[in-house]
């Protein structure tokens, strides 16, 4: 039986996105995460929500009340979310998703 799990976190950040018309000027959002493992049950637990917690908050950390420009080329929603499920792919065991909200009703995902 395949199972999903997941958790959701937060973090601050700001960022522009050069040439771009209206997000062209410095400005910050509020972004959400939305971790999903997936995988086989083997025992009791998929893995313990605390764990998986612990790994998203130490790749997380290095975004929080950034400056995103500082840290990757162009900063967009999906180049965002893109490098964010690299770190953690790298860390995880199980097939992994990765949905970022940039605000309110505007988000990305990558899976596999």
């Amino acid at each position: 039986m395949r199972l999903k799990l997941g958790i959701r976190e937060h973090f601050d950040a700001a960022h522009y996105l050069p040439g771009h018309e209206s997000c062209g000027r410095m400005h910050g959002h509020t972004y959400r995460v939305e971790v999903v493992i997936e995988g086989e049950l083997e025992g009791n637990i998929l893995m313990d929500f605390a764990e998986l917690r612990r790994v998203v908050r130490e790749v997380l950390a290095e975004y929080d009340h950034a400056v995103l420009n500082e840290l990757m080329e162009y900063p967009s929603a999906e180049n965002l979310c893109t490098q964010i499920f690299r770190k953690l792919r790298s860390r995880l065991e199980h097939p992994l998703r990765v949905r970022l909200w940039e605000g309110e009703g505007k988000w990305v995902q990558v899976e596999g």
